[in-house]
């Protein structure tokens, strides 16, 4: 008995959910006259596994078609990634805006394959390393405090395979966040 209360007290303490959300600081000023969807630079290097290697090759990165949103099926294996001109070995940084239409606590996730590291409103809101399938990331509580749009930088690298990435948000649980939630 002694031992199972400090068990259950640790476990208690490191569930995240517990943890105070994010709060999140909107633009400013809030941006005007801003175009649909995220601008996106691509870089395409002969293999990548990992985010930091991702960040480096963004040095050499060049523009890409704008994406529509964040959200990006997962492909079959050979369809190109995202907006880029390749299937394989695509690094982005992704940058632009995020509308929030309420104030209020969110809960945020993503989806990718492979790697995602993303801040929103001057938080990191997702770090998903590594190669894996199209999963979900590990959710996470953020404060809203006004409605408006909130500043968006990601980094996502495709090694091989299918791909994919999806943001999704909700103020109960995560919904998909429709395309017209982005601009840049």
């Amino acid at each position: 008995m002694k031992l199972i209360i400090p068990m259950i007290t640790a476990a208690c303490l490191s569930v995240p959910a517990w943890a105070a959300p994010l709060e999140l600081t909107p633009a400013d000023p809030q941006p005007t006259g801003l175009s649909d969807g995220l601008a996106v630079r691509y870089a395409y290097p002969p293999d990548v596994k990992t985010l930091a290697q991702a960040e480096n090759y963004l040095s050499d990165a060049q523009p890409g078609e704008p994406l529509e949103g964040l959200d990006y099926r997962d492909t079959a294996d050979g369809d190109m990634t995202l907006t880029a001109t390749r299937a394989h070995h695509v690094v982005a940084g992704i940058s632009g805006f995020v509308r929030f239409d309420e104030a209020g606590t969110y809960v945020i996730d993503f989806l990718s394959n492979d790697g995602l590291k993303a801040s929103i409103g001057g938080q990191e809101v997702v770090f998903f390393d590594g190669r894996h399938p199209c999963e979900e990331s590990e959710a996470v509580e953020v404060n809203v405090p006004t409605p408006g749009w909130y500043a968006l930088e990601a980094v996502y690298f495709q090694r091989t395979g299918s791909a994919c990435l999806h943001m999704r948000a909700g103020q109960d649980a995560p919904e998909w966040m429709e395309n017209g939630a982005f601009g840049h």
